[in-house]
């Protein structure tokens, strides 16, 4: 059984301070600070699971999870760009050699994108003419590069893969091609500035395209060859984990204030609020060490076999799941006995709270597994 260590040993503590002292104002801009983006790009953390060919750190994905689940812990905004940039940047095991030489010259590269087929990529002799509108794109604000899924045709027909589904590839696009559509505006996650974007006729060469399915990876290091929704699972839960770390962590502060407060004889008896915290957090731990047992025990078969089980991958899906779940049900078990302070927008609480039930809203993880 691995046990999850808290993520106040994975960063240094100058680095937590910094990000979160700017918490506020970042949330105030609408996206991450200067600041805290500048040790984000001295720290490489963009480029975790980007190969030391290309300038990035090169990390197993167990490692670069913790640190994922650490920055979270610091701040839910930092962290889930972080996370989902460098998830984006890892798409540079798909792509061409000459477009990744393009991208990753640049070394504050950072990919922002989207899922979702929202373009319609028409296939040329030389190329692909483009033409779509995506939402929901973490770290829009400071991209070098924007990924998209569109629907692949031909002479204006669709084409079909071998299944018989409608044909999907994933471009890139260099910001100077995009229109950013600042429609951003939820109550949590501010930060992230993930607004959508769109390009209009867009021609771009053959080698902008890439896919991401098993086989497809053109570069060697395991990471590239995990399958992608396990990959994608994983990294969603730690930032699940690290938020409500945080919000327990707050949580400690404010009951130990309220377990010493003097109460009239007259006022109802405190509720045990220590042994509430006590066991949400002895039950969000045992979840994390579900996780990374079963994280560790995927990739070192990723490692030595070059390829992960159906068992181990269900393994993680389900841990991930549930990690998800658990660090929900446990923050809004406390939230009522947080006090008002709670519910003020201006506090560290009221923000960690905000930025977790922003982020679970994320389709991933929201269902059970089948």
């Amino acid at each position: 059984m691995t046990i999850a260590v808290h993520p106040s040993g994975v960063l240094s503590s100058e680095f937590v301070q910094s990000i979160r002292s700017l918490s506020p104002e970042a949330e105030t801009l609408g996206r991450l600070h200067d600041e805290q983006l500048a040790i984000i790009y001295q720290q490489g953390w963009f480029n975790l699971y980007v190969p030391k060919q290309y300038g990035g750190l090169e990390l197993s994905l167990p490692e670069a999870l913790r640190i994922e689940e650490a920055l979270a812990w610091t701040d839910g905004s930092a962290g889930w760009t972080v996370t989902l940039c460098s998830g984006a940047n890892w798409f540079v095991g798909f792509l061409q050699p000459s477009a990744a030489q393009e991208i990753y010259s640049n070394a504050r590269v950072c990919l922002a994108g989207s899922g979702k087929p929202g373009g319609v990529a028409q296939l040329t002799d030389d190329g692909y003419v483009i033409s779509g509108q995506w939402n929901y794109a973490t770290g829009a604000m400071h991209a070098t590069a924007f990924t998209a899924n569109c629907l692949i045709q031909k002479n204006g027909v669709p084409l079909k893969d071998a299944a018989g589904n409608p044909l999907v590839q994933s471009f890139w696009f260099l910001p100077e091609e995009v229109s950013i559509i600042k429609n951003w505006s939820s109550i949590g996650m501010v930060a992230t500035g993930s607004h959508g974007y769109s390009v209009t006729d867009v021609r771009v060469p053959l080698n902008r395209a890439f896919v991401i399915e098993p086989g497809k990876a053109v570069l060697p290091h395991p990471v590239y060859h995990f399958p992608f929704l396990q990959f994608a699972e994983a990294t969603l839960a730690v930032n699940y984990s690290g938020m409500a770390i945080h919000f327990l962590d707050l949580c400690r502060d404010l009951f130990e204030e309220k377990v010493n407060r003097p109460f009239p004889s007259n006022r109802p008896a405190v509720p045990p609020l220590m042994s509430l915290l006590q066991e949400a957090a002895l039950e969000l731990q045992q979840a994390r060490n579900l996780f990374y047992t079963a994280i560790g025990q995927s990739w070192q078969a990723m490692v030595t076999e070059q390829q992960v089980c159906n068992k181990l991958l269900a393994s993680i899906s389900h841990t991930s799941r549930r990690l998800a779940t658990i660090a929900r049900q446990q923050v809004d078990m406390l939230y009522p006995f947080c006090g008002i302070v709670a519910a003020d927008p201006s506090t560290e609480i009221n923000r960690v709270w905000r930025d977790m039930h922003t982020a679970s809203q994320h389709s991933l993880l929201v269902f059970p597994q089948e």
